[in-house]
């Protein structure tokens, strides 16, 4: 049965690793932006897919009874429980590399998802600078960093190669992957990570990764920050949708 799936998504890193995702499973799927700088993931018809109003969710037409799936890490086991069965970029269930990889996966939406999306925050988009703030966020970033730089470095130690789970690449990579690849838009530099670094630009080179991160737009972020002039307006592009989002939140939820 082929795969008919619609992914509503926006160029960050939580909708990134799912577009990846698709791409190295090799599935067709439809990509449907949510401009999020207009506020569409609060509409009505989206939060019939995902009452969160974030991205990225999934539709999974493939049944006849529709999945609809909402939440990164619950996509990712998802599509690889259901479209990955010969364990290309996962585990068999109830391995004790399923449940590593796991781990991974949750520990990234807990730790490292959060702590940079509040970095962005504080220091790309807040309108006033809170130097507290800032360092708080980029501490924890680069603490959490460590933590990854240690368990590559350990995994190269026991011959398991470059990957952080089972001596392959799979969608614990992928899931942390999509946030270190922004670290730049935090304020945080990876070149005191020497393992981190050489993963980092590794799985960067694979061309279903370099497919899927310029979905549904062209990444720009990286040759935008190369420049003061191109930096700044990334941050303005990206600071109005962010401040207008937390606007409208305020008035609902005063």
């Amino acid at each position: 049965m082929t795969p008919k799936i619609k992914l509503y998504t926006a160029g960050t890193p939580n909708g990134q690793k799912i577009s990846c995702t698709l791409e190295e499973l090799g599935i067709d799927y439809e990509s449907h932006k949510v401009d999020i700088a207009k506020n569409v993931q609060k509409e009505p018809w989206f939060l019939e897919i995902n009452p969160n109003g974030r991205i990225p969710a999934i539709v999974d037409e493939t049944s006849e009874t529709p999945k609809r799936i909402f939440e990164g890490g619950a996509i990712l086991l998802y599509l690889t429980a259901r479209y990955d069965l010969e364990n290309r970029i996962s585990f068999a269930y109830d391995s004790s590399e399923y449940w590593e990889m796991v781990e991974w996966i949750v520990w990234l939406q807990s730790g490292i998802g959060p702590m940079q999306g509040q970095a962005n925050h504080f220091y790309r988009y807040a309108p006033t600078k809170i130097e507290y703030a800032i360092n708080r966020y980029q501490t924890e970033t680069k603490r959490l960093y460590q933590v990854l730089e240690d368990r590559l470095q350990a995994q190269e130690a026991k011959d398991q190669g470059l990957w952080l789970v089972g001596g392959k690449f799979t969608i614990a990579d992928l899931a942390c992957f999509s946030w270190v690849n922004w670290a730049e838009w935090a304020g945080v530099e990876t070149e005191r990570f020497p393992n981190l670094t050489n993963w980092l630009e590794t799985v960067n080179k694979r061309p279903a990764v370099q497919k899927g991160v310029n979905v549904p737009d062209k990444f720009e972020m990286k040759e935008a920050v190369k420049t003061q002039e191109g930096e700044e307006e990334y941050a303005k592009h990206h600071s109005n949708w962010v401040m207008q989002g937390q606007k409208a939140d305020q008035e609902k939820h005063k």
